[in-house]
């Protein structure tokens, strides 16, 4: 009987294991996780933070009995080491799990800055239920709150926030809102966009020092200080593998695999937040911190470790955001290729900014704001490397008109055989 071991009880560690048994009924499976509470979804920490759900509602299975039932065997530790000649895993506690198969799918952890009075009391992530609990305590109706970084997942913190009617201030270190996923355009009017639902926004600032007080008292770089009931810090996260060092086990950013989820260890797999991927748009492995990619890459993982050969189809990095009632998508390289092709078209009036890149008469990535209908079309340009032809010149001439290449190139409806026919349509 084959024991396959999962590090990490988030949405690819149950999705593995859960793949695991239906294709290995007689297997023995240990799933490990380091909270006291059933396996749940960070991301829908936001949705009880505003009071959509209450905690059970972020439980990944909803059934008490789900885990029995499926024998799947649940500890609750912290990984510490990988012996990989051994083939055993160390707990806190000084425990030692043995293993035939071992998945990697600890995710990620936030990022700690450097700040003099991060420890302090009302000082919190939001990553976890207990840090959601502590945050529900204090973000009362009027309270003041000082938030640290506008990215990706800050935005959607901040959502939720201004929800229970917070006074809100969002400092960011970068020059724009959401940096890594939008442009200097795009990420300056999705500010002004928030600035106008009433939350102050600081770019190009660092949070310096928070001071013991109450409230508490918190030093920017920009020379102002700021009084807050309650500070969040999100400012980034970063793969939970440093328990891998002197493994063996083959990391840069996160833990390396092949399109098996293989890694350089025969026997451990990885999938997730913490692993990375071979992405097929940008040709590098990357990093992809989205539950969809996790739960393809979890599946993929717990095939090949019951034995049937299954390949990662690619991993493209795949962003869509509401802040605050305004949609923005980024997709693949949207930053460019160099010596490449790059159109920008900004709709201040309308809240609408599209940018879009190319290699060649290829779409490799794309931004855009304010923007609903018609976006799977930017996405499958994307990830299917559609060759434009003459289309790319007219999307240079007009980026709005990507709907109408999609259909030509990646459909190739013969009603839409090139330009010349949708205009004389």
């Amino acid at each position: 009987m084959t024991h396959h071991v999962i590090l990490g009880a988030g949405p690819a560690g149950v999705i593995a294991a859960e793949t695991i048994r239906r294709h290995a009924p007689c297997d023995r499976i240990t799933l490990v996780g380091d909270e006291p509470e059933p396996p749940y979804s960070r991301m829908a920490i936001p949705y009880l933070l505003i009071g959509h759900i209450d905690e059970t509602g972020t439980h990944l299975r909803k059934a008490a009995d789900h885990y029995d039932r499926l024998r799947i065997e649940r500890v609750r530790g912290r990984a510490t080491a990988v012996d990989t000649a051994a083939r055993a895993v160390s707990l806190d506690g000084d425990r030692t799990l043995s293993y035939d198969r071992l998945l990697i799918a600890t995710g990620s952890q936030p990022l700690r800055p450097p700040i003099r009075g991060i420890d302090l009391a009302g000082v919190h992530h939001c990553w976890t239920l207990a840090d959601a609990r502590a945050i529900m305590a204090r973000a009362k109706p009027g309270a003041r709150v000082l938030q640290l970084g506008a990215g990706f997942i800050g935005c959607i913190i901040m959502e939720a926030l201004k929800r229970r009617g917070v006074a809100l201030t969002v400092v960011e270190m970068g020059d724009r809102m959401v940096p890594r996923m939008m442009g200097p355009a795009a990420g300056g009017m999705i500010r002004d966009w928030c600035e106008a639902q009433g939350v102050s926004v600081y770019t190009g600032t660092r949070l310096e020092a928070i001071e013991r007080g109450a409230p508490l008292r918190a030093r920017l770089s920009n020379g102002r200080h700021v009084d807050a009931d309650l500070v969040i810090i999100a400012a980034g996260v970063k793969p939970a593998v440093g328990f891998l060092q002197n493994s063996g086990i083959r990391c840069l950013q996160g833990v390396l695999t092949d399109e098996h989820m293989e890694t350089n260890v025969p026997g451990v797999f990885a999938a997730g937040d913490c692993a990375e991927a071979f992405d097929k748009v940008s040709g590098t492995t990357i990093v992809s911190a989205i539950q969809p990619n996790a739960a393809d890459q979890a599946r993929v993982a717990a095939l090949n470790m019951v034995g049937q050969r299954a390949e990662l189809r690619g991993v493209t990095q795949i962003n869509v955001l509401d802040t605050l009632g305004l949609i923005s998508t980024s997709f693949g390289n949207w930053q460019g290729v160099p010596g490449g092709d790059r159109v920008e078209r900004v709709d201040a009036q309308h809240h609408k900014v599209i940018s879009l890149s190319f290699d060649g008469d290829v779409m490799v990535g794309c931004n855009s704001v304010g923007w609903t209908d018609h976006i799977g079309a930017l996405r499958g340009l994307v990830e299917g490397k559609v060759r434009l032809g003459a289309w790319k010149r007219e999307l240079m001439q007009d980026p709005t008109r990507f709907m109408f290449a999609y259909l030509a190139t990646a459909q190739a409806q013969s009603r839409w055989a090139g330009p010349a026919d949708t205009r004389r349509r």
